[in-house]
């Protein structure tokens, strides 16, 4: 899907689909066990080759949306790193260190227009329609990180919708997209949705945890990436609520080195920590409770799936990485 017919730009699109830096394919691997957890139950009466075609279309389908959502995050990372003058990218040169912030750009909208491509060929307006949301929803929350007013950058309601747009919005969508393909209800659905959103914002509420406690090595990115860059995440949040005086600091911006030991060391005192890994302990558990909730099955694979699903939102948790 992400063959171009320029060599530069070709070689710029496959850039973290070719260097061994794809990352943990954490969102195909999340939407594929949701097809798996979410299989058509087919009567009897329908002939075995129709049901195996059935099934093999609405597969191949579902794995449509698995490689869209995918370009969708790659085409958002490359783009981000030329915002952010980025020069990694988990661990390797960042495309715009290698080959430039124009063929970056250019890069991101090309896996942007594929996935619309392959989007258009499921001929599903709501799952296209789901899926153009997710797009407006990670420019609008780049846009809602950098243009924060002093009480905006220091609201947890802020910052949690701020994180939805940019991280959770994306898996949740694609998990109801995967549920509409396989037909099911818009209850079931719903709780497809339900699982992304929880999904996602614990995932990124222990981002923000690692971006105090991980060593760079492991993370692929330099620690404290964040609060040099002056945006505020939950363990500060908190920290805050324990430490107004904190906030004189926040506003400040920290340009200044020795601001940011000063926050560190009310972050060390504070519970900002241990509250994060709490709030992503609760969302991760309202996750697991949206697989519960799907329609009992007896069908073997689909448990699996679903008990695979259910494991998924402890190891988001409890990485270290």
């Amino acid at each position: 899907m992400v063959v171009a017919e320029v060599p530069k730009l070709a070689s710029a699109a496959e850039y973290f689909f070719k260097m061994g830096v794809e990352g943990k394919r954490f969102r195909p691997t999340v939407l594929l066990l949701m097809a798996s957890a979410l299989n058509m139950s087919i009567p009897e009466s329908v002939a075995e080759s129709v049901l195996h075609g059935m099934l093999k279309e609405t597969r191949a389908r579902q794995q449509c949306i698995a490689e869209i959502t995918e370009m969708i995050h790659v085409a958002s990372l490359l783009h981000d790193d030329v915002l952010d003058d980025a020069d990694t990218r988990r661990g390797i040169g960042s495309l715009n260190f290698v080959m430039g912030n124009k063929i970056s750009v250019l890069a991101g909208d090309f896996l942007l227009s594929r996935a619309c491509v392959a989007l258009a060929s499921l001929k599903n307006t709501e799952v296209v329609s789901l899926l153009a949301t997710v797009v407006e929803h990670l420019v609008t929350g780049e846009t809602m990180q950098m243009t924060t007013t002093s009480d905006q950058r220091c609201s947890m309601e802020y910052y949690l919708q701020k994180t939805y747009y940019k991280t959770a919005s994306l898996i949740s969508n694609s998990c109801k997209a995967i549920a509409l393909l396989a037909g099911q209800t818009a209850e079931v659905s719903m709780l497809a949705y339900d699982y992304g959103r929880n999904l996602g914002l614990a995932h990124q509420l222990i981002d923000d945890v690692l971006d105090f406690t991980g060593t760079s090595a492991s993370l692929g990115k330099g620690s404290l990436s964040d609060i040099r860059h002056g945006i505020i995440t939950a363990p500060v949040l908190f920290a805050i609520e324990e430490f107004p005086q904190l906030r004189g600091l926040v506003d400040r911006g920290f340009d200044n080195p020795s601001d940011i030991d000063l926050a560190l060391d009310y972050l060390g005192k504070s519970q900002g920590i241990q509250r994060t890994k709490d709030l992503a302990s609760k969302h991760a558990s309202l996750a697991a409770a949206a697989i519960d909730s799907f329609p009992e099955s007896d069908d073997e694979d689909i448990r699996i799936s679903r008990r695979a699903l259910v494991d998924l939102t402890q190891r988001v948790i409890t990485r270290t990485k």
